[in-house]
């Protein structure tokens, strides 16, 4: 999904949400997530743990319709619509509302929901290993053009293992040009 292929319904809501907590998975906010993708957040947590002993956060999960309308109302209110379609997804075309996309930050580090997380240990680690377990960094930094949201390094959406790996194997940066898709920069 992106700004030229919305969700139909555009209040569909996934039935196999699973909540952060019940499987031990930090945080701060309670977000749920689609079963396969929160499985899988769970383990890319424990590696980056295991791995480089970091503490990684869920800062945001699945949004429904009426949520994704309140944040993209406020970034309207604050910035504008052509800056907040950069940087929030219009009610219906966010991929939060599919239970797929995770916010993700590292505790202790900063920078949370900023591009600064790029130059984290915790940003660094997840550009270099969510695609093992099924993640794709959604908005790389200078795709834009493509995706038509600003470098957001703490965005990954959930793919499943054999489309990551794929993408990873390919060398595309975005999900657009992996599925041979059109640039989708504006709605």
């Amino acid at each position: 999904m992106n700004k030229q292929t919305p969700l139909v319904p555009a209040d569909y809501a996934p039935a196999d949400l699973v909540a952060m907590s019940e499987i031990g998975v930090p945080s701060a906010n309670g977000h749920s997530l689609r079963s396969e993708a929160a499985t899988a957040v769970q383990t890319m947590f424990a590696a980056a743990s295991a791995e480089a002993g970091l503490t990684l956060d869920m800062t945001s999960g699945y949004r429904d319709y009426g949520l994704q309308t309140e944040l993209y109302t406020g970034y309207v209110a604050d910035l504008g619509q052509e800056a907040a379609d950069l940087t929030s997804a219009r009610p219906g075309y966010s991929e939060h509302q599919t239970g797929l996309a995770a916010d993700i930050s590292s505790q202790g580090e900063g920078c949370v929901l900023e591009q600064c997380f790029s130059t984290t240990a915790g940003g660094q680690w997840l550009a270099t290993n969510a695609h093992r377990f099924g993640f794709i960094l959604r908005f790389p930094d200078g795709a834009t053009a493509t995706t038509g949201y600003e470098f957001e390094p703490w965005h990954y959406r959930y793919v499943g293992t054999e489309t990551s790996a794929a993408m990873q194997a390919a060398g595309t940066s975005t999900y657009e040009e992996f599925l041979g898709a059109p640039a989708a920069p504006g709605y």
